[in-house]
């Protein structure tokens, strides 16, 4: 397999196996126990069986390099993650194949969904999916249309916001001050966002299609998204009345969603097949394919780092100000503002990189008028004479927009036969009235393209640009364990060596006695521990009795908090199908 490129690896972490708590595993092994109970009827075909090849079994947390060894064999591989990732590095990274895993663990408050990205929904939720040859070949394309859209100064602000608002949500030391700052901001943010992107519009086809969809028979569909089958709760949900089913097309990009609730209306795709037919559909319209005035405006609004292709093959990258246009319409002049890279076939050009073109950089675009028929990148050296081109002549170039040059001859880049860049000294340009270049401003790099085909996201040679503004890094804090929280902690491992020994006779009678007294003493509220020593107690005669006494304390947690009901049910339910 690949190594990553190295601005990628920033963003990959070591997961610490050591770090998950007793209580983590025993989160892990209900809710792994409750999405395999039900999704065997429920989800695609190919769930059940993506859990077994990938490895992921339900007794314990897995190890996320022995999930990328199953996926080698698939075409894929597994890397540990901290919490969320910038959209641009998840999608680069999954476009290379590989899968990002938070290896994070949700909290039994969360336990059957997380505001954070964890183990439980990319390890049992995306992993199992991608041994569907078709669905990971869509997901795939998918990640390399994505690394081409053009997201906005507003998109990233609000994934900022949302990212502090889900790791404030998921950490229990959270005050409700805080939760409610980080959820006002975010408030804002949204509000904030005037023009949608790219970005955005292909995030909603990938929360209606990988994280949220629905596939099948509109009356009878399967669920494939893996926000869906990581999520005990709105697994069940979205197969009910309550929720609207959609045939999928297009038109699911104009329905946002809302990440904190259950979702009102899902899309139903047939077959992976309308996946590609979607995604397709909506890559014609973006500016990495129609380039021009479109792209331009597109990025021009979004004030991000993106990159413009000229019909030569060069590129530049950068944020860009302002372009002019002549009278016929035809682009005539483009500028960009702070550092900017010139770069050729996804290769930034020696001597051109930001740090040289720190200050911005701006060029014609269009035909000489000496050639209008001829791209300028493609003149031959004989063209470049007639033009007076030798090392310290000046020359005067007259484009057909009515954009002038003049300048002493520096110097020609050219690669495979075209010129890229022409380089003059006591430069300058202007176009009607308007001064675009002067002379004290130094060399006057000028880039050869008569038309621009593609605009997309993102610096071209991404590695030589380094970090721009939506690769910036955050890592989960590790969460404070209190000496209480040791002594529950070393409870639920007593339970689980139970298990796991199969103790029994009055060995297990002993231990769970122990357990159970003080658990009421020091824990009474923690109801997974106590539904695990229920468990245990119907698997042995000689605990039938211990077992009615656990179901009474069971019954009255459910009577004295709510949320506990349905989470007790389902547990009760699974422990007598043992």
């Amino acid at each position: 397999m690949m190594s990553l490129p190295s601005h990628l690896k920033k963003y990959i972490v070591e997961q610490d196996n050591q770090k998950y708590t007793p209580v983590d595993h025993a989160v892990w092994r209900y809710v792994l126990r409750q999405l395999r109970n039900f999704l065997k009827v429920h989800a695609h075909e190919s769930y059940l069986e993506g859990l077994e090849k990938t490895g992921i079994e339900i007794e314990q947390i897995p190890k996320i390099s022995d999930i990328s060894k199953k996926l080698e064999k698939f075409g894929w591989r597994a890397l540990p993650v901290s919490g969320f990732i910038p959209p641009a590095a998840f999608m680069e990274l999954q476009s290379l194949g590989v899968l990002p895993i938070a290896s994070d663990m949700r909290s039994i408050d969360h336990l059957t969904y997380t505001p954070a990205p964890d183990i439980v929904h990319e390890a049992a939720g995306h992993a199992p999916i991608l041994v569907h040859s078709e669905f990971a070949d869509y997901l795939r394309q998918y990640a390399q249309v994505a690394s081409k859209a053009i997201i906005n100064r507003e998109d990233l602000e609000l994934y900022e916001a949302i990212r502090i608002l889900s790791d404030v949500k998921e950490n229990p030391e959270s005050t409700p001050e805080e939760i409610k700052s980080a959820e006002e901001d975010l408030a804002i943010k949204s509000k904030n966002i005037k023009n949608i992107s790219e970005a955005t519009l292909l995030g909603r086809m990938n929360w209606w299609t990988a994280e949220y969809g629905l596939i099948g028979d509109m009356k009878n569909p399967k669920i494939f998204g893996a926000g869906l089958l990581s999520s005990v709760g709105e697994s069940r949900f979205c197969l009910s009345d309550r929720v609207k089913k959609i045939p999928l097309s297009i038109e699911c990009i104009d329905q946002s969603y809302d990440i904190t609730e259950p979702q009102p209306q899902l899309f139903v795709a047939p077959d992976f097949q309308t996946l590609y037919r979607v995604l397709d559909e909506f890559a014609s319209q973006m500016a990495f394919r129609q380039g021009g005035i479109l792209g331009l405006e597109k990025i021009k609004i979004a004030r991000t780092v993106n990159t413009v292709e000229l019909n030569s093959g060069l590129q530049i990258s950068g944020e860009l100000k302002d372009y002019i246009k002549d009278p016929q319409g035809q682009m005539a002049y483009l500028q960009f503002q702070g550092p900017s890279q010139l770069s050729y076939k996804n290769q930034e050009l020696q001597g051109h990189d930001k740090s040289y073109h720190a200050q911005g950089f701006g060029t014609p675009v269009g035909f000489l008028k000496t050639f209008p028929n001829h791209c300028p990148s493609e003149l031959s050296n004989e063209q470049w004479q007639q033009l007076g081109l030798s090392t310290g002549q000046k020359v005067e170039l007259v484009f057909t927009s009515g954009v002038q040059i003049q300048g002493s001859y520096i110097s020609r880049v050219v690669k495979d036969n075209k010129t890229l860049i022409l380089s003059l000294k006591e430069a300058k340009a202007t176009y009607q009235s308007r001064v675009l270049f002067e002379p004290s401003w130094g060399t006057f790099d000028i880039v050869l393209g008569s038309s621009i085909p593609s605009v997309y996201g993102g610096p071209a040679d991404r590695k030589a640009f380094g970090d721009v503004e939506d690769f910036a890094i955050k890592k989960v804090k590790a969460p404070t364990i209190t000496q209480k929280q040791k002594e529950l902690h070393q409870l639920y491992q007593e339970a689980r060596y139970l298990r796991e020994n199969k103790i029994s006779g009055p060995a297990l009678i002993t231990g769970l006695e122990k357990i159970l007294k003080l658990q009421n003493e020091k824990f009474p509220d923690q109801w997974l521990l106590k539904l695990e020593l229920y468990e245990l107690s119907l698997i042995h005669p000689e605990t039938h009795s211990l077992a009615s006494e656990i179901l009474a304390e069971l019954e009255q947690l459910q009577k004295q908090n709510e949320k506990f009901k349905t989470l007790i049910d389902d547990g009760l339910q699974l422990a007598r199908e043992l």
